[in-house]
């Protein structure tokens, strides 16, 4: 009997490592294959990213993953070496160094600092906020100068340790839902964990403060120079880092953009192009806010439109689906271009504008929305919007309708 040779079956590691096994004189054997030039995982850059990269990558994760994350490490290693010189200045301030201070007056203003942060953590998961990497540096500022203010040194880092945890609150609530858009596997807990050592990637810093401290110590003017210098350095990092960001998910101003684009032109932007188009910032014109999922008494009070502090608001039924509440999000997005006065405006819009009568205007605008609304899902489905859950800031008030009686 002739002995049979030739590949058997071909494996591979994700997209890193292809072998094939092959049937030779009876027995069989494992080679990688002749076409793979990429390196094995027990190689030097194999094991790099086995450690600080997720399994699986790049498949396991977002097209943007890898753009953000390199900024984002640039943007901490800058906040490291500010975050050092505000240290610095801190425990001088509280009297390290200083023969005439008291452990009891260090400890009531560290004690007093903390609680203050705390404080500032509770309010803002409350409250919302906006920001927070410029907070972060104006707090950092607060502490370098705070020092030099000898009456004012507790109340300042104080107010200093309030912004840092309103920078904590939000850094921890954006970090969850980039990790959400980064998980193509449901692989959260992996991205997180790879999160962190690319954050300890930055012990260069510290080995850079180590270098910094001698030098700014009692060199005030070298101190506020450095810290402007990293300051721009991590804001500009923060910059490229989210507009690197590609979010497929509809939030107000991403929907307010594809569909003010789509209703001017009939084009549907994909989701890079709605996102180099949001702003990072807020706008400081003068505009209509939307308010999603109010009381119905909130609407009725002055008129089915306009509530007393004018906004557009919406109801919503306790029966809505996801796309029910885009559709009403599209309404209200039109009705706000109309009431703002857009220059822009397309026909439909500018028909609109045509109705004064606000009971009107909603009932034309619904007809309009209800008439395209099938081919803009379809359209975003195909454009690879994400349509099964969206980031629309909904209140939990819905409203259930008496059944007609007979």
């Amino acid at each position: 009997m002739e002995d049979c040779e030739g590949v058997i079956v071909t494996e591979r590691y994700g997209s890193q490592e292809s072998w094939r096994y092959l049937l030779k004189d009876g027995r069989m054997k494992r080679q990688k294959d002749a076409g793979d030039g990429r390196p094995a995982r027990n190689s030097v850059s194999g094991v790099f990213k086995s450690v600080f990269l997720p399994q699986g990558y790049p498949e396991s994760v977002s097209e943007d993953y890898l753009q953000y994350q390199l900024w984002d490490t640039v943007q901490a290693f800058s906040s490291s070496l500010s975050g050092t010189l505000a240290t610095q200045a801190s425990l001088r301030g509280v009297g390290v160094g200083n023969q005439e201070a008291t452990v009891a007056a260090a400890t009531i203003t560290w004690l007093l600092r903390d609680g203050t942060g705390m404080l500032g953590r509770i309010l803002f998961a409350w409250f919302k906020g906006l920001f927070a990497d410029i907070l972060n540096d104006v707090a950092m500022f607060m502490e370098i100068a705070a020092p030099h203010f000898p009456p004012f040194f507790t109340l300042i880092v104080c107010i200093a340790g309030i912004f840092k945890s309103i920078v904590g609150v939000a850094g921890g609530a954006t970090r969850a839902a980039l990790t959400v858009h980064q998980a193509r596997r449901n692989n959260m807990a992996d991205i997180s964990a790879k999160d962190g050592s690319q954050v300890n990637i930055c012990v260069s810093g510290l080995l850079v403060s180590l270098a910094l401290i001698p030098l700014v110590t009692d060199n005030p003017l070298l101190t506020f120079i450095l810290f402007f210098l990293f300051s721009v350095l991590h804001l500009f990092a923060n910059y490229k880092a989210v507009r690197s960001v590609v979010m497929e998910t509809l939030n107000e101003a991403r929907l307010s953009i594809v569909l003010h684009r789509y209703l001017l032109d009939g084009q549907l932007l994909s989701p890079a192009e709605a996102n180099q188009k949001e702003p990072v910032f807020l706008s400081l014109g003068r505009t209509v806010p939307i308010k999603l999922g109010v009381r119905l008494g909130d609407i009725v009070q002055e008129s089915l439109l306009i509530s007393q502090d004018c906004a557009v608001c919406v109801c919503l039924g306790s029966d809505a689906s996801v796309h029910d509440e885009i559709m009403a999000a599209c309404q209200a997005l039109c009705l706000r271009a109309v009431l703002h006065d857009v220059s822009s405006l397309g026909d439909a819009l500018k028909q609109l504008s045509n109705t004064k009568d606000q009971w009107e205007l909603v009932s034309q605008s619904h007809k309009m929305i209800d008439q395209i609304f099938q081919t803009f899902l379809k359209e975003l489905d195909q454009a690879k919007w994400q349509t099964d859950w969206t980031l629309l800031d909904w209140n939990e008030w819905r409203v259930e309708w008496s059944k007609k009686r007979s």
